[in-house]
Parts: structure tokens; C-alpha cells; sequence
């Protein structure tokens, strides 16, 4: 059984494409590297042993150079690639023990996809298009109508209905394909890198306008990409891959500033960290005082570490700053900055340009902590790099093959 939590649950996932693929996984068990396999056996290791959870209303973006096997990964979640093994339950439907007419409902009714060049019928209107999922499910023609255009609706397409699809822009295409997903009400979608084919203005758009939708559906999404700023943008939970598996999974947040391998650090080197870090990460434990003591404030400043203090109310929300400077040492401000612990640096910049400290509060107002100009800088300044990535990676595509290991020996013949 899946995790209550999880929409989508997947064990030990392998997909091998070739003539043997059960001696591939008996050499990837051995750890027996995809290079060295395909050199045994011929059979390409295309997703190894990939476990992870989805959970419901999750944008999960999985993330990797062409090759990787994450396009291969999405279309094994709806059976468009078959599996070679392992496990993956939708809800707790085990998908990959489903018939052929239990798949075939799987598809029009729980996991919708959107693909990367549109795939739109060029002979019917845009409408039709959009109605054809609702076709095959067998729904009746004024109800396919209405629905469909509820989804050109929440796409801006209303008005492009009785089109055909080759009179639109690119990015007005990946709408229609957008819709034609949304129609038929799913709770999975699929995304496989559908905006890579579009101008980058257009890109963000569409980018902004996924994340409307996914806010207002609730939707639980699994999307693809070669990009990591898109990653960053849309993804709660980010997987980057390589040769097949899963090198790191976390926050948009954890993979920036904590890659686990120089895989992962040689993408995330140029990225922006104001924009991705956030004042939790930053933040410190705050010195406060009850606004009933405020008598004492000139004293108890004398011993803070950095000459602030945050004075509080009895439920713990700041109502006033105090800070150690010259003679005002003790003279309350009303007016200092507070920010959410999910504040990303960038939103704190203004701040630590007046040097001020930041108050970062709950949603319920209370002080968590607070943030001072010097983190903010520290932590931009920080190296995240887990070695040279850009050596690395030159090093890895120029090394030459290694002595194969014992383990390969041993399925030799």
C-alpha cells in the first residue's frame, strides 16, 4: 500500500529496452553501471531502480540532460512505455497490474498528458480538439461541448474555438493541448517538457498560468524538464536525474543550496540564490522583550549579541524594534520589515540595504525569528559547489571506460 499521502507511489521502477533485459537487472542489482550493461547485453537501462512519492495537489518536476530517461519515466506512470519492473500504484491502484479495459479508464479518467510538440489534429477546430478525450469516453456531444469550453475558458482560448489549431501560435497550441487535458477533469496530469518548444517570453507565461491553474484545480502534476530555472519556478519537489536514476529529490530550496553530488551543483552553479533561499534557511533565533518590560531596555540591549531586540506582545507578536545606536539606543520603532518564513532573499533586499533586521513571522504573527543584512549576504555568498562541476562534468564525458568490475565478470559469456 502507498503512503496515505501520496497520489502517486512508485518502488524499484526499471525499464529496459532490448533482448535481455532481466540479465540487465540482475547486473544493475550487481551495480553494474548502464554503459557497462548495454556493452554486456546490448539492452539499454533506460529508468534503474527509480523509487519516489507524489503527493496529492504536488507539482513534481523531474529534471535531467536528453538521455536520462525522464521522458521514458512519465510515460511509464500512464503504461505508454511498459515497465519492466517494479511497482506503481495511483492512489492505491496498482496501475502496472491493470488489464487492458482498467488501464484504458486509467487514461480517460484519472491521468490526462500533455506532450511537447501539441499533438493536435490539424483537421478538427480547436473545440473538437479539446472534446476528443470526451469523445472516447463516450460522453454525450452537448456535454463534451460545454466541458470543453469550460477548459477553453480557463486557458483564454473561449474565442479560438471553431479555429483549426494551425492558425494559432505555438503557445496558444500548447493551451489547446492544455485544455484538451483539462477536460476530461483528471486528477493526474503528465507533462513532458510541453513548453520547451516555446519562445522564452511565452514560456513564462505559460509557466504562471500552469501554476494559476494547478492552484485553483488542485491537481497533482508531474512534469519534465531540461531546465532548471523552470524547475525552480514550478516544482514543490524537484528530481534531477541521470543515466536512469534519481541523483537528488528535494525542495527547489534543497537543491540549490545542499546538491548532493557535483551532478547536481554543476546545474544549479549560475542559478540566482536570492530567489530560490529563503528567510527559514537564513534566519536566527530573535532576542525579545515583553512590552511590560520595556523599562529594561536600555539594559537588557547592553547584553544582546548584536544590539537588537524585538519587543513582543503576550501573544508573541513583535510590536516594536529596538536597536543599540548611539544615543536612540532605546527608542522603539514601529516601522521595521517583517517577511514570511517562505520570503525568498530577493524580497529582503530593501531591508538590508537600510540595514535593518528583519522580522520574520507565522502565519499567525507571531515571531519566528529574524534575519540580518550580514546572513543575507553570507548566504549569497556561500559556495553550494560539491566539487568543480564544470571539471566534473568535462571529466566524466572525456574519462576513459574503467577495468569492468568482478560483478561484470561474472555475467560474462
Amino acid at each position: 500500500m502507498s503512503n496515505s499521502s501520496s497520489k502517486i507511489h512508485v518502488r524499484h521502477l526499471s525499464k529496459v529496452f532490448g533482448e535481455s533485459p532481466e540479465r540487465a537487472l540482475d547486473m544493475l542489482a550487481a551495480g553494474v553501471d548502464k554503459e557497462k550493461i548495454f556493452r554486456a547485453t546490448g539492452s539499454v537501462l533506460a529508468v534503474a531502480d527509480v523509487s519516489f512519492d507524489v503527493g496529492q495537489g504536488e507539482v513534481f518536476v523531474v529534471m535531467g540532460l536528453s538521455g536520462s530517461g525522464k521522458s521514458t519515466l512519465v510515460r511509464c506512470i500512464n503504461r505508454l512505455i511498459e515497465p519492466t519492473a517494479g511497482q506503481l500504484l495511483v492512489d492505491d491502484q496498482d496501475v502496472l497490474e491493470a488489464d487492458r479495459e482498467s488501464l484504458r479508464q486509467i487514461r480517460l479518467t484519472k491521468i490526462s498528458m500533455v506532450f511537447q510538440h501539441f499533438a493536435l489534429f490539424p483537421h478538427r477546430t480547436v473545440a473538437e480538439n479539446v472534446e476528443f478525450g470526451l469523445k472516447v469516453r463516450g460522453t454525450a456531444p452537448e456535454e463534451r461541448r460545454e466541458r470543453a469550453l469550460s477548459a477553453l475558458d480557463l486557458v483564454g482560448l473561449r474565442a479560438w474555438e471553431d479555429v483549426a489549431p494551425d492558425n494559432l501560435s505555438g503557445g496558444m497550441q500548447q493551451r489547446v493541448g492544455l485544455a484538451r487535458a483539462l477536460a476530461v477533469d483528471p486528477e493526474v496530469l503528465l507533462m513532458d517538457e510541453p513548453f520547451s518548444a516555446l519562445d522564452p517570453l511565452i514560456r513564462r507565461d505559460m509557466q504562471k498560468e500552469l501554476l494559476e491553474l494547478q492552484r485553483r484545480l488542485g491537481m497533482t502534476i508531474v512534469f519534465i524538464t531540461h531546465d532548471l530555472h523552470e524547475a525552480l519556478t514550478i516544482g514543490d519537489h524537484i528530481a534531477i536525474m541521470k543515466d536512469g536514476s534519481f541523483v537528488q529529490v528535494g525542495s527547489p530550496e534543497e537543491i540549490v543550496a545542499s546538491p548532493a553530488a557535483s551532478y547536481v551543483a554543476a546545474f544549479t552553479q549560475d542559478v540566482d540564490r536570492g530567489r530560490v533561499i529563503t528567510a527559514r534557511r537564513v534566519m536566527q533565533p530573535a532576542e525579545t522583550l515583553d512590552e511590560s518590560e520595556i523599562g529594561t531596555a536600555r539594559e537588557r540591549l547592553g547584553r544582546t549579541d548584536r544590539g537588537v531586540l524585538f519587543v513582543v506582545d503576550g501573544a508573541g507578536r513583535p510590536v516594536g524594534l529596538l536597536l543599540a545606536r548611539g544615543d536612540d539606543d532605546a527608542a522603539i520603532r514601529r516601522d521595521f520589515p517583517r517577511a514570511a518564513p517562505d520570503a525568498k532573499l530577493a524580497e529582503l533586499f530593501e531591508a538590508c540595504a537600510r540595514e535593518l533586521p528583519v522580522a520574520v513571522v507565522d502565519e499567525d504573527g507571531r515571531l519566528a525569528g529574524v534575519v540580518h543584512s550580514s546572513d543575507v549576504l553570507a548566504e549569497l555568498a556561500r559556495e553550494s559547489r560539491v566539487v568543480e562541476p564544470a571539471d566534473d562534468l568535462q571529466a566524466a564525458e572525456s574519462k576513459p571506460p574503467e577495468p569492468e568490475p568482478a560483478a561484470l565478470e561474472a555475467f560474462h559469456g
